[in-house]
């Protein structure tokens, strides 16, 4: 018995690795010999973006708590492209675009910033937007908090207990969701489960037993602002 239900894990976890790998990843540089282009060639490379978001959807995964297929978004293909254009980086369904003139006027490590860029941008390809019908703020907030729990927070971002609002999204909305999960392991990925079909601030309640608005204010509080 003990045998049968050690396959029946090496199965499981066999179906887990098959499913990661399943997904295809496409990187073009489509900036060429500009110097974004030259500098994401040189120190970023397209195999080392290959392995980050592959890397990046097993951490999303685990963190959304989507142990199987049917948790997920049917994904087959993502698609980055490192492009000139203004801004840092969008996703737009499976496509993740990439500044080139962004990388080549960032100042600090390149490599490591792009990475936590990827783990936030592979987090629009993975996570429920509600049907559209969450505040884009909580979007790009539970975006961040991924970035966050990779250990890929950027130095700039603020501190705990920052920001006007809840949903000022971002680093703001990371920090939140941060105070928000340390009251309950895994709030955050049971608040992505809910909006799968559509999206309440009553999820709020549901999961913490608390409005929002109460939740921001105990959180702005427990740091004194």
């Amino acid at each position: 018995m003990a045998h049968f239900m050690f396959f029946l894990s090496f199965l499981l976890l066999l179906t887990g690795l098959q499913s990661i790998h399943a997904v295809q990843y496409q990187v073009t540089n489509r900036a060429g010999n500009t110097d974004g282009g030259t500098r994401f060639t040189n120190e970023i490379r397209i195999p080392y973006t290959r392995q980050t978001l592959e890397a990046a959807t097993t951490f999303i995964w685990r963190l959304f708590q989507q142990t199987t297929a049917t948790d997920r978004k049917n994904v087959a293909a993502v698609n980055v492209f490192i492009e000139n254009m203004d801004g840092v980086a969008y996703t737009s369904n499976n496509e993740i675009h990439v500044s080139a003139d962004y990388i080549a006027k960032y100042s600090g490590n390149v490599k490591v910033e792009i990475t936590g860029v990827l783990y936030h941008e592979m987090t629009h390809v993975w996570q429920w937007n509600g049907n559209g019908q969450a505040p884009g703020g909580l979007i790009e907030g539970i975006a961040d908090f991924v970035r966050l729990k990779a250990g890929l927070a950027p130095s700039h971002w603020v501190g705990p207990g920052k920001g006007d609002r809840w949903d000022q999204g971002y680093d703001v909305t990371a920090r939140f969701l941060d105070y928000c999960n340390s009251l309950r392991n895994g709030f955050v990925a049971e608040l992505n489960k809910k909006m799968r079909g559509g999206y309440s601030a009553d999820y709020f309640v549901q999961l913490l037993g608390k409005s929002v608005d109460q939740l921001w204010r105990d959180y702005k509080a427990k740091y004194g602002n």
